[in-house]
């Protein structure tokens, strides 16, 4: 893994308040990223009281997947481009909110690509010590993601 010399926002064909991850934290050419996102009083979906209700893990790991193409595209020359979330399977969240101050790493793994089709297994984990974990891992949200690229 590698760390990482860019922001979403110079990653993401994305602007605020629609930025939804903070940081990326690494990546690997062959597929992997990691960003991050910390639940604070500015996030956008947080409800006062709940948190950030679970059904957006799945636009972070959305995201997560453009970062990967966003890097690609730096790392050829090339400007960021759109891209499109086609499907989501198995989308499971182990809680219905992400709570005020928590951690959490999105991560987006390829597994699969046809010429601007690509298939990305995710997860979310909490890497905070104070989290109920959905495994020794913390994860705590799982799919899997078909997007989308148009040639450009």
């Amino acid at each position: 893994m590698t760390a990482c010399p860019y922001t979403p926002a110079q990653l993401l064909p994305h602007a605020a308040p629609m930025l939804l991850l903070d940081r990326v934290l690494d990546w690997s050419p062959e597929g992997l990223v990691g960003a991050e996102v910390v639940i604070g009083p500015d996030t956008p979906f947080l409800e006062p009281q709940r948190g950030v209700p679970a059904h957006v893990g799945l636009e972070w790991m959305a995201q997560c997947c453009g970062l990967f193409a966003g890097l690609e595209a730096k790392a050829g020359g090339k400007p960021v481009r759109v891209g499109y979330l086609l499907g989501t399977r198995r989308y499971q969240a182990h809680r219905p909110w992400f709570g005020l101050g928590e951690r959490l790493r999105v991560e987006a793994r390829l597994v699969l690509r046809d010429g601007g089709m690509a298939v990305f297994d995710c997860a979310v984990r909490d890497t905070g010590d104070h989290a109920v974990r959905g495994d020794d891992k913390g994860t705590v949200a799982t799919a899997q993601l078909t997007l989308y690229q148009p040639e450009g």
